[in-house]
Order: C-alpha cells, then structure tokens, then sequence
C-alpha cells in the first residue's frame, strides 16, 4: 500500500539514491557556473550587488521608510522578502525544462528522473544560503536583531522546497509533453511575484482584493523570513500550519501528477 503513494515512494528513491542525488546537485551547481573565474563566489557578488543598489536607490534616493511596526530598514526589508522568491522562481523555471536537458540519461538509462527537479532545488538552495549569510551579517550591522529565533529558519526553507519541488514536478512533466509550459511559467511567475507582499505592503492593497494575498502561500514565507531575520519575533502557529499543509499537499500532488506523466517520458523524449 505504502509503494504507491507518491510521496513514500519519492522518500524511498531518496533514500537509495542519495549518492546519485548528490552528484547531479554537484553538476548541477558546477555547470551554472562553467567557465567563469570567480566560479561560485559569483552566488555571493549577486545578492551582494543587489543589496548595495537597493540601498542606494531606496534609503538615499528615494528616501523610502518602513510603515510603522515593520522591523529593519527599507532595503534590507526588501531584500529579506526577496530571498525565497528568489529560491522558489529559480526552482520551478529551471525544473521547467530539467527533463528536456535531461533528456539523454531518462531515455537510455534507467534513471529516476524525479530526482531532477529536486537536484535543481537543492543547487539553488547553495546559492539561497550564500546570500542568506549576506543577509544575516548585514542584519546584525545595521538592525542587531540576531536572535535565536534563526533556529525556526530551516523549517521553513523545507517548506518553501516542499511547495517549489511539487511544483516543479509538474511543470517539468508537463513541458516534456507540451513543450510551450516553461514560457507559460515565466509569464505564471511574473503575475504571481506582483501578487507577493515584496514591493508593496499589506496595507496598499484594496481590502477587496487582499484575499490574493492570504491565499498566496508565498506571502506566509516572505512575512517568515522578515520576522525571523529582522526581529526576535516568529510566525504564529496558524499562519505557519496552513503554510506547512498546503506546501505538503502541493508536494505529494506533484509527485502524483508526475508519477503518472512519467511512463510516457521515455517514448516522448
């Protein structure tokens, strides 16, 4: 009975395969990378750059402030709502067409390609946490409100992996048999990064309309991320219950949908 629930089955081929997992994370974050001297270091000179301009252009130009009971500063505010957007985006665009650059290992090995989405995952995840230690050392520079409350930090980076590997299975799935589903995602991704709470605050949002954003499992992330990075505070249980039940459903439905696309992989590829 186990065997054919998607999730357990992912979990065994984990489990097995953690070997075969780890070397195509290693290839994966290796060849982003390919030919270029700074290498990995380029993962750190990014979020850095992005850091420096927007507090350039927000605190200097603009002149921009926090509403009142929003801990940090505007650009690191901004910056700390950005990280897992960055993650999640990054996930389930480049999972869109994993398989298709895959493709000459799932059709003349036997390869479990569900580990594809999740190796793309975890290679982005390198990155995340390189611009995460950025993010915590400008924290304690300009807001010293390092706390303990970073312990709770990882349970919501396996939630955020959770939803962005369920979705990348289906899309990847989908692309292998429609190839237009990775353009249809950038333009999914866009409408929904406007639908976060990053650039714009609760309050700006018309009351009518503010149920996009309750609805959005993203913007219980973002709010995560802010609290735990720019303050002592953590997410109430509530918020954080319904974020956990919607990224494990999204989850175990991705691994269904693309338990079932999977047998045709090979025929159509």
């Amino acid at each position: 009975m186990y065997g054919r629930l998607p999730g357990f089955f992912f979990l065994q081929n984990l489990v097995e395969r953690r070997s075969l997992l780890y070397q195509l994370v290693r290839r994966d974050f290796q060849q982003r990378f390919v030919g270029s001297v700074a290498g990995w270091v380029w993962g750190l000179i990014h979020p850095l750059v992005l850091l420096v301009t927007w507090t350039f252009v927000f605190s200097v130009c603009m002149k921009q402030t926090l509403p009142k009971g929003q801990p940090g500063t505007y650009p690191l505010y901004m910056f700390a709502g950005m990280l897992p957007w960055l993650l999640f985006s990054e996930t389930v665009q480049r999972s869109a067409s994993s398989l298709v650059d895959q493709a000459g290992l799932i059709t003349k090995t036997i390869f479990p390609s569900e580990m594809v989405p999740l190796s793309v995952f975890l290679s982005s995840l390198v990155s995340h946490l390189l611009a995460l230690a950025l993010m915590i050392a400008a924290a304690e520079i300009w807001v010293p409100a390092v706390s303990p409350a970073l312990a709770v930090l990882p349970l919501y980076m396996l939630l955020l992996g959770l939803l962005a590997v369920g979705i990348g299975w289906i899309v990847a799935a989908l692309q292998v048999y429609l190839r237009d589903t990775a353009q249809f995602v950038v333009v999914i991704l866009t409408v929904w990064f406007w639908l976060t709470p990053i650039f714009i605050f609760e309050n700006q949002v018309p009351q009518r309309l503010r149920i996009l954003l309750y609805a959005n499992p993203l913007a219980s992330v973002v709010h995560a991320y802010r609290l735990v990075l720019l303050s002592t505070r953590v997410p109430g249980w509530r918020e954080s219950g319904v974020l956990a039940a919607v990224s494990v459903g999204v989850f175990f439905f991705g691994g269904l949908v693309f338990r079932y696309l999977k047998r045709g992989f090979a025929d159509v590829l």
